[in-house]
């Protein structure tokens, strides 16, 4: 099953987010980034293969603070289909 975990400090890095999971066993922990910045959003995704253990972290890790910020730790939703970006390219001609 994989987890949403929101509302993560910015100080959190990946191995912090794996840390804070550790007494579950995880297939996979990804912390979203800003491609620009490089520092991070404020969340990530978990996997964790046992559904029930991933049912566990969730009513145990979800509402947790650390450092001062409430987790929201659910189930992760299937990302939405977008329409695409529209340009605002300012180079090209308009003549």
């Amino acid at each position: 099953m994989k987890l949403y975990v929101g509302n993560l400090p910015w100080s959190v890095d990946e191995a912090g987010l794996k840390k804070l999971f550790e007494s579950y066993t995880t297939e996979e922990i990804t912390l979203i980034m800003d491609k620009y910045s490089g520092r991070s959003k404020g969340f990530g995704f978990v996997t964790i293969a046992d559904d029930a253990a991933a049912q566990k972290a969730m009513t145990e890790l979800n509402g947790k603070q650390i450092e001062g910020r409430e987790l929201k730790v659910t189930e992760a939703k299937p990302m939405e289909e977008r329409p695409p970006r529209r340009s605002f390219d300012n180079r090209r001609s308009r003549y």
